[in-house]
């Protein structure tokens, strides 16, 4: 006998998204980490925060959603808003009940500013390495180094000269100026960008087109591919070994691989010194 297709929202589920989730899911030990080592940095929450006031946004929340924002590419902070409106997986990870409101992005971006600002994403990743570094998983023998270029939020009409002499653009359209820069000789020494100052024009090999971006190069712990450091420099002919020389430079005596403290963590920031 056929199914008929009858549809009415229930007015209560008895069924929590801890149930819904799956037992092998990859996001699982994922979380039990992220707990844990959240776990570790409440002292620091409550250093940043006042104890008085309104509250805001949990940092342990606000922290998973950001790491699901790396972890599924969600490319914005409204994508990932609409996301956790609906998507349970989501909802789970983060912490939010089925009934708990979703933040506004605007506050959701604020609040993660102040985290990042605070060093928050630099402590995390010191107490996510230092679970590594108790399960022996972290070895001094072979590393790696790989770059990449980030590019910056910034377009091509924004690159002028810095003596000011570059033809003034169109402003016939203010959202969206004119700007011929076609047949113009333009390199990072004569110009810079309007908007990012510390961008560089870079491309990846001979056939790319240049873009403004930055370089970013990870450290990688090769016997169980792990990420124990980080950099982002302005980009030069050298960068990719300059951030190796740091990286590998920092590990040395902090005991890595042997049950000491790893010390000299950092947060990615542009270096100015190797532009």
């Amino acid at each position: 006998m056929r199914g008929f297709d009858y549809q009415q929202s229930a007015a209560f589920s008895y069924v929590s998204p801890e149930e819904r989730v799956p037992t092998n899911h990859p996001l699982r030990p994922i979380r039990k980490m992220m707990d844990a080592a959240l776990a570790k940095l409440s002292p620091v929450f409550d250093q940043i925060y006042s104890s008085t006031g309104r509250p805001s946004v949990a940092p342990e929340k606000l922290l998973r959603a950001l790491l699901l924002q790396v972890l599924y590419s969600v490319r914005s902070e409204r994508s990932l808003m609409e996301q956790l409106q609906y998507n349970l997986l989501f909802r789970w990870f983060v912490g939010m009940d089925m009934d708990e409101p979703v933040w506004v992005a605007s506050v959701y971006s604020k609040n993660r500013e102040r985290l990042l600002e605070g060093d928050i994403a630099q402590a995390l990743f010191a107490e996510v390495l230092e679970q590594a570094r108790a399960e022996d998983l972290l070895s001094e023998e072979h590393f790696s180094v790989d770059g990449t270029l980030i590019e910056a939020w910034a377009g091509h009409k924004s690159f002028r000269r810095k003596d000011g002499s570059s033809a003034p653009p169109n402003d016939s359209d203010p959202g969206n100026p004119t700007v011929n820069f076609h047949g113009e000789t333009r390199s990072n020494r004569t110009h810079e960008s309007s908007t990012d100052g510390d961008a560089r024009l870079a491309r990846k090999s001979g056939g790319h087109e240049a873009k403004l971006a930055y370089c970013g190069n990870v450290l990688m712990e090769n016997r169980n591919g792990l990420v124990v450091d980080t950099e982002l420099l302005h980009c030069s002919g050298t960068a990719e070994r300059d951030a190796a020389r740091m990286m590998i430079g920092s590990l040395e005596g902090s005991g890595a691989g042997n049950g000491g403290s790893r010390q000299g963590l950092r947060y990615p920031r542009v270096r100015p010194g190797c532009a």
